[in-house]
């Protein structure tokens, strides 16, 4: 085992795979010493990563230890950041409406608002493919599922951003606190004027059924859909179409064969999925990973990006290729707290880069783009902006 200093790692953001290919060659679990953390476990080869994801030694809750603080601000108290028994209680309450038969429902208001902005941007011949259209596309979907079509989308998206990827503690800090008191009015806002909406409907349980949510879980309810129900979509997509414009054959190969969209989509996960880690698991109690043993009570990530680059269950993975069998990837995680809305954004993600390569016919890379903008942190994998023109 070794201890990884990725504070003066500049690259790693932009070249994370690298790093991630040492590290599983040395074993599947390290020490790793990260700007916000002096150490930090992280677990890097597949069949690791996937078990550690089912293990309920590792607690979700950061109040179970003394490794990590949070603020107490109620966006903080989400199901993915509980343990049963009340994470299956507040996910069953939610899980009915991401149902196969539901997400399916909604294909004819995702591609008519795919084909709207589609409409917007093409004739203009270039653009910043996040704002025109990564972006707007699962966060328009995501707002009326839940019932707030009027949201403040450049507000939310700022704060959100403030959040996921943190550029300072106190920056985190305070978008924290604004998104929590945006919420907290918003949700009185609905609860005033309710609707045929998932957070009318949430709200209806907490006040018809003793056991529904309270406030401040009705709060961190509304954040994890809001956050998690645009943030990781608007990386699939944008991840998904560096990867074709970076691989000319399998863009190639995709225009001339669009029944693979699919297959391509998993790829797209798999290679350069949208989530580089998971969220913080904590130790219960100590866990041996190979022939190291992580003590009770640290902090543990679970390298998703690594364990879908590793060897050992992927052959030749640093090879981006549409008709592999990618099924298995850890994109969407495992265990408990798999993505409750990947069907969603797996249907977003195939409508989304079909249509743009129907509408795009020659859809490349915008010379005067210049560098990617990487996001930062260790959560979120992506770029912050996507200049292309066709």
């Amino acid at each position: 085992m070794s201890v990884v200093d990725l504070r003066g790692a500049e690259d790693f953001a932009a070249h994370p795979y690298p790093y991630y290919a040492k590290l599983r060659a040395e074993g599947p679990v390290h020490q790793v010493r990260t700007d916000d953390l002096e150490r930090v476990w992280m677990i890097v080869g597949y069949e690791e990563a996937r078990a550690a994801l089912a293990d309920q030694r590792f607690s979700k809750d950061w109040r179970t230890t003394e490794t990590l603080t949070a603020s107490s601000n109620p966006i903080n108290a989400n199901m993915l950041e509980l343990d049963p028994p009340h994470h299956t209680r507040l996910r069953k309450l939610v899980a009915r409406e991401f149902t196969a038969r539901r997400i399916e429902a909604l294909r004819p208001r995702v591609e008519q608002i795919t084909g709207e902005l589609l409409d917007a941007m093409v004739p203009a011949g270039r653009a910043d493919l996040i704002d025109a259209f990564a972006f707007p596309l699962p966060m328009t979907v995501i707002c009326e599922l839940i019932g707030v079509p009027d949201i403040d989308r450049d507000a939310f998206r700022r704060m959100s951003n403030a959040i996921v990827t943190p550029v300072s503690a106190e920056a985190e800090s305070a978008a924290v606190h604004a998104m929590g008191a945006y919420l907290d009015e918003l949700i009185e806002d609905k609860r005033c004027s309710p609707g045929d909406d998932l957070l009318s409907a949430l709200i209806r349980a907490r006040v018809e059924d003793g056991d529904g949510l309270s406030r401040d879980e009705l709060t961190g309810m509304a954040f994890l859909l809001l956050v998690a129900g645009h943030e990781t979509t608007v990386n699939l997509i944008s991840n998904g179409v560096r990867a074709l414009l970076d691989h000319p054959g399998q863009l190639a190969l995709l225009r001339a064969r669009p029944e693979l969209i699919d297959g391509a989509v998993e790829e797209m996960l798999r290679y350069d999925g949208p989530v580089a880690t998971a969220t913080f698991r904590f130790t219960r109690e100590p866990v041996t990973i190979g022939s190291v043993v992580i003590p009770r009570g640290e902090a543990v990530l679970v390298a998703l990006g690594s364990g879908d680059r590793d060897a050992g269950r992927y052959p030749d993975p640093d090879t981006f290729d549409i008709t592999r069998q990618a099924q298995g990837h850890l994109a969407f995680g495992h265990g408990i707290h798999f993505c409750l809305g990947a069907p969603l954004a797996r249907m977003e993600g195939r409508i989304a880069v079909q249509a743009l390569l129907e509408r795009c016919p020659g859809l490349e890379r915008d010379p005067e783009g210049g560098e990617p903008d990487w996001l930062p942190g260790l959560l979120l994998r992506g770029v912050r902006r996507l200049p292309v023109r066709w």
